[in-house]
């Protein structure tokens, strides 16, 4: 098995080539065995590559009320008062942990984009 790791885009696209030609390899198999370490390599390599960061905390939360037809007054059990909320939008104040945990608990959003450092407004 002579497998490396996939440093340029020739190696990238060689890969995937070979992927699509094993993509119907039995598993348990040396065909199966291959596939499976070519597609972790091709996964590492694209999350090296293509990496997406993650959202700003007060975009998650914005994205998070438009998709789900959310109010600044659905967020006020989760952050505080109406003055708490304006001033999380407006990025006068971080997010506290406990913040972090209702928002995530009362309406799904991923505590990994709560998290993230946020530009406060100066």
């Amino acid at each position: 098995m002579d497998i490396r790791p996939i440093k340029t885009d020739e190696d990238y696209r060689a890969a995937l080539a070979e992927i699509e030609q094993l993509f119907d390899a039995q598993p348990d198999t040396p065909e199966g065995d291959r596939l499976d370490v070519l597609a972790t390599l091709v996964e590492a390599y694209e999350q090296r590559l293509f990496a997406i960061p993650a959202p700003d905390p007060v975009e998650a939360i914005r994205y998070h009320m438009e998709s789900r037809g959310l109010s600044r007054q659905d967020l006020e059990a989760a952050l505080g008062s109406r003055a708490r909320v304006s001033e999380i939008l407006n990025h006068k104040r971080p997010l506290s942990l406990t913040m972090i945990r209702n928002l995530h608990n009362r309406f799904g959003i991923p505590a990994e984009s709560l998290i993230q450092p946020c530009r406060l407004a100066a």
